[in-house]
């Protein structure tokens, strides 16, 4: 693995020019004010009428509609979310990318499952910063920033390799590293750790823990505090030891407890599911599925947000959260 940090990396490839910055949501936020904050030249792109355009002009970015701002950059990066990008194209944002610009993504579904048409004789590069953009905005303004990842879907001008790593460079992400991976590689795998780990996985298992000990007569607040609560505690050990430095930090009883439990739970079936979730993903169902709800105006997204939150498991939450946050 090769990795990239600014001493390495060339600036030059973005300087001179004009970035339009599509969306102001969680990741185009922290990339308009970081470019912005390096020097360069940004403008925000948003549909007429955006909530968005009072926020970024109050701090201190131009707007234009969308159409517009990708008229007239020479680097158009598409930070809308996944299932906003099909109507953009259909509303002629393609046809603004003329010959010689760059399509930028911080994130592969779209290309790579065909979700939009890249236009020819422009370059389609990724720069994907491995968090969220409040934490990408926070870490650089610390001076710090977040690791990265950048890949290239298409190559016309010879020079979209070096212009993607000049990109993660200005938005701080050369400050920690940078690697290059393909557009299959990274959305594959970020779908499949965010469903089957982080988004998917971990929640439900909390739930089902939770769920087991009320049903055993335990109080929910104290069934929230074990598998919930402390979950950040044990996270954060991974975060700076890994998984083996985790179980070194923890007691002895818990850690005996963890090799004789764990692959009870995580068993063979749960190995399987994974791979029937991974296959899922990398036929396109998931990306069908995703995007035929989007056009349904999201009926089984909205119900299955309403189910969850209205799980048992938010009550004790909520009480537990505003007491720690009263101390």
């Amino acid at each position: 693995m090769k990795l990239w940090r600014d001493g390495d990396i060339d600036p030059q490839p973005l300087q001179g020019k004009k970035i339009a910055v599509i969306g102001y949501g969680a990741q185009g936020h922290a990339h308009a004010l970081n470019l912005r904050d390096q020097g360069h030249d940004v403008v925000v792109g948003l549909r007429e009428g955006s909530a968005s355009a009072a926020k970024a002009q109050a701090a201190g970015l131009s707007t234009l509609p969308v159409i517009d701002a990708a008229q007239s950059a020479d680097i158009v990066a598409m930070l809308l979310p996944d299932e906003q990008m099909a109507p953009a194209w259909a509303d002629g944002l393609g046809q603004a990318l003329t010959p010689g610009k760059t399509l930028l993504f911080a994130h592969g579904l779209a290309m790579h499952f065909g979700v939009i048409a890249a236009p020819p004789q422009v370059d389609v590069v990724m720069v994907a910063p491995k968090g969220p953009g409040a934490r990408l905005r926070a870490d650089f303004v610390a001076g710090s920033g977040l690791p990265a990842i950048f890949a290239v879907h298409q190559d016309c001008s010879g020079a979209a390799p070096a212009l993607a790593r000049a990109y993660a460079s200005a938005i701080g992400c050369g400050r920690i590293g940078v690697i290059e991976t393909t557009f299959k590689e990274e959305c594959e795998c970020d779908l499949f750790g965010e469903q089957a780990v982080l988004c998917g996985g971990i929640p439900d298992l909390m739930r089902a823990g939770f769920e087991t000990l009320v049903a055993a007569g335990f109080s929910p607040e104290m069934a929230y505090f074990e598998c919930v609560f402390e979950a950040k505690a044990v996270v954060d050990l991974i975060y700076a030891r890994g998984i083996a430095g985790m179980y070194t930090a923890i007691s002895n009883t818990a850690e005996f407890g963890a090799y004789r439990s764990g692959s009870r739970i995580i068993d063979e079936h749960v190995r399987a599911a994974m791979r029937q979730t991974l296959a899922d993903i990398q036929s396109g169902a998931f990306a069908q599925a995703w995007t035929g709800d989007a056009a349904r105006g999201f009926t089984a997204f909205s119900a299955a947000r309403a189910l969850r939150a209205d799980s048992a498991i938010e009550t004790p939450g909520r009480a537990i959260r505003a007491l720690v946050e009263k101390d």
